[in-house]
């Protein structure tokens, strides 16, 4: 089955509500407003691939957090399939920061 453009939007844009739902444990913050999803990508057959980072290589939540990302991401999308990477580079900045994370963690 090949899904529309149409489509690939609607689950594009319900992965991107999911890493809204998901938060670092140490900042009180969702990943997404975060800055640590860098790329979501959908394909007309409805898999998925999600580019990530993570604030530091040694963050406690690597083993756990991209695990996370695509389980939520696969459930809540309708994705046929869900593949997460983690890359870092570019390396995370507070620059990758939402105007709203900035705000809600006094740094504007």
């Amino acid at each position: 089955m090949t899904l529309t453009p149409i489509e690939t939007e609607l689950i594009k844009g319900q992965i991107v509500e999911a890493m809204k739902t998901i938060y670092d444990p140490e900042i009180p913050v969702d990943i997404y407003q975060l800055g640590l999803i860098y790329e979501v990508n959908v394909e007309d057959d409805g898999s998925a691939t999600i580019d990530m980072t993570l604030t530091s290589p040694g963050c406690p939540v690597a083993g756990s957090l991209p695990g996370e990302v695509e389980s939520k991401a696969r459930v809540e999308s309708g994705a046929s399939s869900v593949k997460v990477n983690l890359v870092w580079e570019p390396t995370w900045t507070l620059d990758r920061m939402s105007d709203a994370a900035k705000l809600q963690l006094g740094l504007m």
